[in-house]
Formats: C-alpha cells, sequence, structure tokens
C-alpha cells in the first residue's frame, strides 16, 4: 500500500512520522520543502505537487490549515489530489474543516470513484506525536473499516462517527464547546480571585469538587443523553440559586459576568416552565426544542460508550 501525507505542519509532521514508524512508504509533499526534510531522511519520497503524490498512491492523507487549503489542495485543476488520483483510491482528510466543504469536495470525488473521507483529529502537538490521538472519521463505513489502518497508526481512538461530514462536524462541537468552556471558567475564575481567594488555592479548591472531578463530556450521560430530568440528582432551583450567588458576587466586586449572566437567564426561564424541582440540567431542553430536536437515547447504549475505554 503506497500511502501519501501532505502538509507536514506542527500536526502533520508527527502524523507522517508515526505512518513511517508502521513500516508504510510514504510519499510527502508541503507548501514547504524543507518541512519534509526529516521524513525523506527517513526514507519518504518527495511529491513535487499533489496530483503528482495522488498519481503514486493507493490512500492519501491531508493535514491543512482550515477549509481553503483543503479545497485547493483537493481540486485545483492542474495540481490538485482529484486530478491524480485513481478510481477506487482514498483520500482521509485530516483537517478542522467546514462539514459544507467537506461534502463539496466529498461529491466531486465520489464522481470520479474516489472515496473520499473527513477524519479531523483531537489531541494537540503532544498526542499528535505520542500517539494519543482522537480520529473522528464521517464517509462510506465500509471503505472505513477496510482501510482504517494509516490512520491506527496515527492515534489510540480512531473512531467512525457517521456519514460525510460527520467527523467535522463532531470536531467542531467538541472544540467549541471547550473554548465556549475556557471562556465560562476564565469569568468566573476572575470573578472568583477579584472576591479575595488567591488563585493557587482557588484553582486548588475547585479542581477536586464535582465538576472537577467529572471528565467534562461523561456529565451528559446523567440524564441528557438519557432525556430523564426526573426525579433530580440536583434540583434546578437549586443550581439557579447558586448561579445567581455568583452573579451577585461578581457584581459586588465590580466584574462584569456575561456568560453567567446568561445561564441564569436560561435557568430562569426553565423555572417559568415550572421545572424548578426537575434535574438541574433540565434547562438544557430549551436549546433542544429551538434546534426542534429531541435527544433520548437508550441508556443502556450510552453506559457501553462510557466503558468502552474502560476495555
Amino acid at each position: 500500500m503506497q500511502v501519501g501525507f501532505i502538509g507536514l505542519g506542527t500536526m502533520g509532521a508527527s502524523f507522517a512520522t508515526n505512518i513511517q514508524k508502521a513500516g508504510y512508504d510514504l510519499i510527502v509533499h508541503d507548501i514547504a520543502r524543507q518541512a519534509a526534510q526529516r521524513h525523506i531522511d527517513s526514507g519518504a519520497k518527495w511529491a513535487d505537487s499533489p496530483r503528482a503524490l495522488a498519481e503514486q498512491c493507493d490512500i492519501v492523507l491531508t493535514s491543512l490549515p482550515g477549509p481553503p487549503e483543503v479545497r485547493a489542495v483537493a481540486t485545483d485543476a492542474e495540481t490538485g489530489l482529484l486530478a491524480g488520483m485513481k478510481p477506487g483510491s482514498i483520500f482521509y482528510d485530516l483537517s478542522t474543516n467546514s462539514p459544507a466543504v467537506v461534502r463539496e469536495i466529498h461529491a466531486k470525488f465520489a464522481a470520479k470513484g474516489v472515496h473520499m473521507l473527513d477524519a479531523p483529529v483531537s489531541g494537540g502537538p503532544k498526542g499528535a506525536a505520542s500517539g494519543k490521538l482522537a480520529i473522528w472519521v464521517g464517509g462510506d463505513e465500509d471503505v472505513f473499516n477496510a482501510n482504517r489502518a494509516p490512520l491506527d497508526a496515527m492515534g489510540d481512538a480512531v473512531r467512525y462517527i457517521g456519514a460525510i461530514g460527520a467527523g467535522s462536524v463532531a470536531k467542531l462541537v467538541h472544540n467549541s464547546a471547550g473554548y465556549a468552556i475556557q471562556s465560562a471558567i476564565g469569568e468566573i475564575f476572575a470573578v472568583g480571585v477579584k472576591a479575595g481567594v488567591g488563585p493557587l488555592a482557588l484553582f486548588e479548591a475547585i479542581r477536586m469538587g464535582a465538576r472537577g472531578r467529572t471528565r467534562t463530556f461523561d456529565s451528559l450521560a446523567d440524564h441528557y443523553m438519557i432525556n430523564s430530568y426526573d426525579p433530580a440528582d440536583f434540583a434546578l432551583k437549586l443550581a439557579h440559586k447558586d448561579v445567581s450567588l455568583a452573579a451577585e458576587m461578581a457584581r459586588d466586586v465590580g466584574v462584569p459576568a456575561r456568560m453567567i449572566d446568561l445561564t441564569r437567564a436560561e435557568m430562569t426561564e426553565a423555572l417559568n416552565r415550572g421545572w424548578g424541582h426537575r434535574d438541574s440540567r433540565s434547562f438544557m431542553l430549551l436549546q433542544q426544542e429551538r434546534a426542534d430536536i429531541l435527544i433520548d437515547e437508550d441508556e443502556s447504549a450510552v453506559e457501553e460508550v462510557l466503558n468502552s475505554d474502560k476495555k
């Protein structure tokens, strides 16, 4: 199997190295040839363009900055991958990309008989180097199952998510949630320090609280994923009281707390629905209503997901 890799930046360079370590013959390309030198020194071949690389490969992987770069590398009429890839060959895009762009590119590749899958990654530079990496794949499941080996050489948590674009959806949900959480922590942590608690003491305290001891997204399994908010583990009216006290503390010390105010407004709307006795997570139902969806998964299936990384 001849594997090609395009995009040898901070993340891509480590991906390509791990593919080489797994024993694959590698052909590489980057906008800056010097970025490929360590891979060439380790036996990789250089290609002068994405098209030249594609003409020689069964599987091509790209790790690029964003949608414009992926579109150019994939579909340029003269030098792009599509001009060189053979019917039946595989294209994995590892980039953080727009689901709409992914689907657009997929359609063009499918018309030529080439399988395109989106496979964005999560783990950062350390994970890219160590192989402690999640890879979320969208596209044809049979194609993925038959051609997943190069992905397994890069990451220890390679998972099929769904149809084309699904991997990109998962990546954007993950990253945006993470940054929103950071924003909220930054806001209320500043309030806590302004209220008189030292940063290190505050950090030491909150990391051992209920939220600090829980994997961020695992908490979705309780009530939210299974659409079960009664009886409550912790009542919404009590959670509303806590957030209201935090908002008052922020006002007392003169620190704006827009995200806390927004959270309290959401909780207040839920209280006005008569949900005060329901679990504190019940206010999350409001956004489901706005999106016109209902999340209601089988409890045993959710439990299986929680236990999957313990096997």
